[in-house]
């Protein structure tokens, strides 16, 4: 068995270096499997792990190519299947290496397990513009410290790593964890989002997990924030970060029917205009996609 993985590597690592181009970067150790069914109808995904090591439970194979490739879900475009299947990812990364390696590594453990192969295209898609709104600002301007490191520089919806995760409290209410010093989003009935030094790329990027489109950044704000956004998804799947844009797509983006709940909650694209004193505002544009051309159902075998 070790002879008939050894092999192959070292002949593709020779031939990598005969050509004069290094061997792809994999993880030292990977296991890759199903999850396990659910069972009571909840799900809990966790995207998390010491450092170095990733340790990732229920994820689907879109969300291993979001971080694969460093792309939005909405930017991967392949079988539909590919974000209802469940699996399991615990990989050691080689010693010494840096954690902005992962992807690369990904992207290896991907064609070695899935067989995956994909290509770039560009398209021209709907999306959200976001501006400042009529009235203002309505945003609190952060008190930066000195000693602190940069807003968005840290891992979840604020910073360019991993985008956090989705937990079940003891309630059985679904809750989003992010960055600990950019949001947190507790999900039952309505959505609460709680930022503290958000710029406005951590905006954009929450924004777009809930309306499931390019969101892009028209304010000119270079600020960070301090604000509170309550909100009510449009239903479970919502929730989970992949609401549908809603039908419409007047400017500004249309009201939800969320506005007519018990709770009186409203939608995301009201309550980013009401409480943070800006809009989204619907457009088109040019989107780069990843197209998946090939991709097996059932990952090789450990």
């Amino acid at each position: 068995m070790i002879r008939g993985i050894a092999g192959p590597a070292l002949a593709f690592a020779a031939a990598a270096a005969l050509f004069g181009q290094p061997a792809p970067l994999s993880f030292e150790v990977a296991s890759l499997k199903p999850a396990a069914p659910i069972t009571d109808g909840k799900i809990m995904v966790r995207m998390g792990g010491d450092p170095g090591r990733l340790d990732w439970t229920n994820v689907s194979l879109k969300d291993i190519l979001r971080q694969a490739y460093e792309v939005k879900e909405y930017q991967i475009s392949g079988p539909d299947w590919m974000g209802s299947a469940r699996f399991d990812l615990s990989a050691k990364l080689p010693e010494g290496a840096p954690r902005s390696k992962v992807p690369e590594m990904l992207q290896s453990l991907l064609a070695e397990r899935f067989k995956v192969t994909v290509h770039k295209e560009t398209k021209e898609l709907p999306m959200y513009g976001l501006v400042v709104s009529k009235g203002g600002v309505k945003m609190k301007e952060s008190e930066i410290d000195p000693n602190a490191p940069p807003p968005g520089s840290g891992p979840g919806p604020g910073g360019p790593g991993p985008e956090g995760g989705v937990r079940f409290n003891r309630d059985g209410k679904p809750v989003f964890v992010g960055n600990p010093r950019g949001p947190m989003m507790m999900m039952n009935s309505t959505g609460h989002l709680s930022a503290k030094m958000m710029n406005m790329a951590g905006l954009v990027n929450f924004l777009a997990r809930q309306v499931d489109r390019p969101v892009i950044d028209e304010t000119g704000l270079t600020k960070s924030y301090d604000f509170d956004l309550d909100f009510v998804p449009e239903n479970m799947q919502g929730m989970m970060g992949h609401m549908p844009p809603p039908p419409g797509g007047g400017e500004g983006g249309p009201t939800s029917s969320a506005n007519n709940s018990e709770n009186n909650g409203v939608s995301i694209f009201n309550a980013v205009q009401s409480q943070l004193g800006l809009k989204l505002e619907a457009k088109k544009g040019s989107v780069e996609l990843i197209v998946v051309d090939h991709v097996e159902k059932t990952p090789t075998e450990n």
